[in-house]
């Protein structure tokens, strides 16, 4: 079951899942890259130390194998003797300490960086569990893992022992030696063993931190199915999206069809549009689209505002211009003021005569709006 559902995870992991990861303290890691850089950081503080190293240790032992015959009976000057050679082999070897600690933590910012995750410390039974141990000692990173051990193994072990092997004569001349130059050549073999080993480490990790990152990238892949429950999360279900939508639309018609009662006068196409305007001096400067529609929505506009004893004018240009050089709440642009404003002086007329009786008010006649405002001009099908 778990080899299909890793056959089934063919996508590269998104952002998001790498971002999870990353909060779970899960990122990709080398342990050749960083046993590499601690050895070149320990091998090149070691060389910067040299020579002041070497006799500070030399005098560390000189001082500390040699004391009279009545010191050795002496208790507290000798716990006095012995602290004081370890002060001095501690503050010899502090510099190397601490490049070491320093390369430890700066190590794994060259290829994962650094995390700190609770969910590491985090106590899980199923690491107690036997076979899945066994599983994950037998899987392909525990073979793996395996692998690299056993290479390291053999590569410090056989530099070690070529090295030893090849200076044989040279090893036990230093017996015969001075303390000072046999400790300068053992150095020098030290530092030609380090060498090399780093150097095949070297290709080690070339080799590990591919794989590694390889290897990360593989057990992060998603599937299809995760890839859209993702999507979906982040940004929502479509449907319900949809559904928000329309509700919002929903809303928003009501609100606006609301106010078509209130408005002053309704200009249509007749057929295709219908735009409602109010215009109040206290509020604002020029009329206001306060409802328009298409179609069926421009059907409902003139059906409510025939409810409500709106003044309906038909206008086709005006009501073509209205509707698509204005948007709702907004005033009506400047070009058109000249030509609402007569329809605004027949409804101030015709409501006078509701009012008041007498002649009612003739229609405008030609309500003709400036060029370009008319997107249907010399089109006969919108104009209807």
């Amino acid at each position: 079951m778990a080899d299909d559902s890793d056959l089934e995870k063919t996508e590269p992991a998104s952002g998001r899942r790498l971002e999870q990861a990353r909060e779970e303290g899960q990122v990709p890691q080398s342990r050749e890259l960083a046993t590499f850089i601690l050895l070149i950081v320990g091998v090149t503080a070691l060389y910067v130390l040299g020579r002041w190293g070497g006799h500070r240790l030399m005098h560390m032992l000189r001082t500390g194998l040699s004391f009279e015959r009545a010191q050795a009976f002496d208790a507290t000057g000798m716990i006095i003797a012995l602290y004081d050679v370890a002060m001095e082999g501690l503050m010899t070897v502090a510099p190397l300490l601490i490049a070491l600690v320093m390369a430890t933590l700066v190590a794994p910012f060259v290829m994962g960086g650094w995390v700190f995750s609770t969910n590491i410390l985090r106590f899980d039974l199923s690491r107690l569990n036997p076979m899945q141990g066994l599983g994950r000692m037998f899987s392909t990173h525990g073979l793996a893992e395996l692998v690299k051990a056993s290479l390291k193994a053999a590569v410090v072990g056989g530099v070690g022992t070529w090295v030893v092997w090849r200076e044989r004569d040279h090893l036990f001349g230093l017996m015969l030696q001075p303390l000072e130059a046999s400790m300068d050549e053992f150095a020098s073999l030290v530092l030609f063993a380090t060498l090399l080993i780093i150097s095949s480490l070297a290709l080690l990790a070339a080799i590990d931190v591919p794989y590694q990152l390889w290897e990360y990238h593989r057990k992060l892949r998603m599937s299809k199915e995760e890839l859209r429950q993702e999507s979906k999360e982040q940004e929502g279900d479509p449907q319900i999206k949809a559904r928000i939508r329309a509700a919002q639309r929903e809303m928003s018609r009501k609100r606006m069809m609301a106010q078509v009662p209130k408005a002053d006068v309704v200009v249509t196409n007749p057929t295709h549009y219908a735009v409602a305007l109010k215009y109040d001096p206290e509020k604002s400067g020029a009329p206001v689209v306060v409802a328009k529609g298409m179609d069926i929505m421009a059907q409902s506009i003139r059906e409510l505002a025939k409810e409500h004893g709106v003044p309906i004018l038909e206008a086709p240009p005006l009501a073509r211009a209205l509707y698509a050089n204005c948007e709702l709440d907004q005033q009506i642009p400047a070009a058109l003021y000249t030509v609402v404003a007569e329809v605004m002086a027949w409804v101030f007329q015709l409501n006078h005569w509701i009012a008041e009786g007498g002649l009612p008010p003739e229609q405008p006649g030609s309500l003709a709006v400036p060029p370009g405002l008319d997107p249907a001009a010399g089109d006969p099908e919108a104009a209807r």
